[in-house]
């Protein structure tokens, strides 16, 4: 049987797509779900809180609650101070990642 490769890429970057996510803007868990499930990032929303949880337990993270027009209280989720350097990190170490990838699976000779 042959493994599920996008299953384990998508494990590896989803976090730091959310965090890129929040680096934009405040989002609560519904707006991330959409985000995520349109392009195939995560499965449902229910895969997302506990990468979420897992997310706020490393400190970049945090939450607050903010009042809707359009229902209940609903919580927002926000980049915090560590969050904006790890995706900085990840962001100095992503291009190259893949330009090394890319140069070793396409085929072409050197």
């Amino acid at each position: 049987m042959t493994p599920d490769i996008g299953a384990q890429l998508r494990k590896g970057v989803v976090e730091h797509c959310i965090l890129g996510l929040l680096s934009r803007e405040p989002m609560y868990g519904w707006q991330l779900a959409e985000e995520l499930t349109g392009p195939g990032l995560i499965a449902s929303i229910g895969t997302l809180y506990p990468v979420l949880s897992r997310l706020r337990e490393r400190g970049v993270v945090a939450t607050y609650e903010q009042a809707s027009d359009a229902g209940p209280v609903r919580k927002y989720y926000r980049l915090t101070d560590t969050g904006r350097q790890e995706l900085e990190a990840f962001r100095a170490q992503w291009g190259p990642f893949t330009q090394a990838v890319e140069n070793m699976i396409d085929g072409s000779t050197r």
